[in-house]
Parts: structure tokens; C-alpha cells; sequence
């Protein structure tokens, strides 16, 4: 437990496990989310010592003349080499968790939810009170992609799931776990979470 206001309180899981839904359940509750991928690609854009570090370990063309981070070059650069994937973590995970920290002692709430696809992953976890891990069939993870993402392909969406924990590790280390299958609801899941977070303060 920290000293802080509001317990931190982290929501992930892998890709097309339905985390977003679930934070947006909790959301709806009055608790306040940070989306640590939306504020990651912010930050890339508007941080100017994040924006010095990337062009100094990716180039000038990591963006283009208008200032808008250069996605496609980005990606072609660190999407299938690990090594570089792990440099550009390495460079915006550290201005994430900074800004998160900054902006959770801002609130009020209880506790706050920071929804991430990667806590566990990068360790960032371990920054946190609570983790719920939402999870899903396989399957059924890669039909909600591809209905959701056109310009992604089966063979993307498996990549992707490779370079990302098994659900089966991810429910061993979380504090709470949401079952997003077809025939489970997920309301009633939150709200469950929802009042052993409030019991924990």
C-alpha cells in the first residue's frame, strides 16, 4: 500500500480480451482512467524531451516536417526487431510512468485505473497496488480483432498475441481477474471488483 490519495489500480489484458470495455465499466462507476496507450502516443507527439530522445536514437525521420510522429517509419524499424522494440520502451515507458504518478496525485477518487496492454510485460505492475487481468478464448480474441481492426490480418493479430504473456501467466500474477467469454457478464464482474477495492481502503 502507498501513501498516496488513491490506490493505483492497473487493468490489463492481451489483445481483444475486452480490457477497454471492462476500464470504461469502472469508468462509468466515477472512477478515473488513464489510458497509458493513449497518453504513451500523446506523450511521443508532445513531450519535447521524450520527442529529443527518440530522434537521437532513431533518427530525424522518426517524424515528419509537420511534427507528427512518423508511425510507418517507426514501425518499420522496431515492429520486427526486438532489440529495438526494447529501445523505444526503454525511452517511452519511463515518461509514461512519470506521467501517470503526476496525474494520479491529482485525484481524488479511492482508487484510479490505469488501463495498459503491457503491465506485466514491462514490469510496470509492480509500480501498482492491484492488477486485473481481463481474459479471453483465444479465438474468440482474434474474431473481436479482426472485426474491429480491417487492416489487420490473422497472421498480425497472432504475432502480436506471441510477443504478449499467456492469459494463464497473467491470471497468476493479477490481483483480480475478469472472464470475458461469450457467455459471462462482465457488469457484475466489475462491480464485484469494484467493492473489494473500496473494502481494501
Amino acid at each position: 500500500m502507498n501513501s498516496r490519495k488513491s490506490l493505483l489500480v492497473g487493468i490489463t489484458g492481451g489483445i481483444g480480451a475486452g480490457k477497454s470495455t471492462a476500464a470504461k465499466i469502472f469508468h462509468t462507476l466515477g472512477i478515473p482512467m488513464y489510458s497509458a496507450d493513449d497518453r504513451a502516443k500523446w506523450l511521443m507527439a508532445h513531450s519535447k524531451a521524450l520527442v529529443a530522445q527518440i530522434k537521437a536514437q532513431f533518427g530525424e525521420a522518426s517524424y515528419l516536417a509537420d511534427g507528427r510522429l512518423n508511425r510507418e517509419f517507426l514501425a518499420g524499424r522496431v515492429f520486427s526487431d526486438p532489440a529495438q522494440t526494447k529501445l523505444i520502451n526503454g525511452l517511452v515507458h519511463p515518461a509514461v510512468k512519470g506521467d501517470f504518478e503526476a496525474w494520479a496525485a491529482e485525484q481524488e477518487s479511492p482508487y484510479v485505473l490505469k488501463e495498459a496492454a503491457l503491465l506485466f510485460e514491462t514490469g510496470s505492475y509492480r509500480d501498482l497496488d492491484q492488477v486485473i487481468n481481463v481474459f479471453s478464448p483465444v479465438d474468440l480474441r482474434i474474431s473481436r480483432v479482426l472485426a474491429r481492426d480491417s487492416h489487420r490480418s490473422r497472421e498480425q493479430v497472432e504475432a502480436i498475441m506471441e510477443r504478449q504473456m499467456s492469459d494463464s501467466q497473467k491470471n497468476k500474477l493479477a490481483d483480480f481477474i475478469i472472464s470475458n467469454k461469450e457467455n459471462q457478464m462482465l457488469i457484475p464482474q466489475v462491480l464485484e471488483i469494484h467493492k473489494a477495492l473500496l473494502k481494501k481502503l
